[in-house]
């Protein structure tokens, strides 16, 4: 039976609807929830495509394993059946790429006045960046 799932990619949260039997979570979309289409290559998003050697196993109650695509991906998934959720990181080979690069993610926050401060705006120079929690 098709029950809501919210499944977290990369930070984008998607509102599906997901098979959850004996902690399996079965996408009846398939992998196109993700963005991703089977063609003859294997799973293509865009320009890219990961060639599937045995797509069955990915296949399962007319839709896709959630657990076997995140293996085909080589991404990190975490789920939790019972609260109809999941997360699917990052590939570890791009998030390896991307902290080689030594680049700061862009980020916009106010100051304490109201404005909008973006990091992106202060290339090339010094910032310092004070940062305060309460827990």
């Amino acid at each position: 039976m098709n029950r809501p799932f919210r499944l977290i990619d990369q930070g984008r949260v998607i509102e599906t609807e997901a098979i959850v039997r004996d902690g399996a979570v079965v996408l009846p979309g398939g992998p196109a929830v993700l963005g991703w289409e089977w063609k003859d290559e294997g799973l293509c998003r865009g320009d890219i495509c990961i060639p599937v050697r045995d797509a069955d196993a990915l296949r399962a109650d007319g839709g896709v394993d959630l657990a076997a695509l995140a293996r085909t991906l080589g991404r990190p998934l975490a789920v939790d059946p019972a609260e109809g959720a999941a997360a699917l990181a990052e590939a570890p080979a791009d998030r390896s790429a991307r902290l080689a690069s030594r680049a700061a993610p862009d980020f916009t926050l106010p100051d304490l006045a109201g404005k909008m401060h973006s990091l992106s705006d202060h290339v090339g120079k010094k910032v310092l960046l004070v940062v305060y929690a309460s827990w």
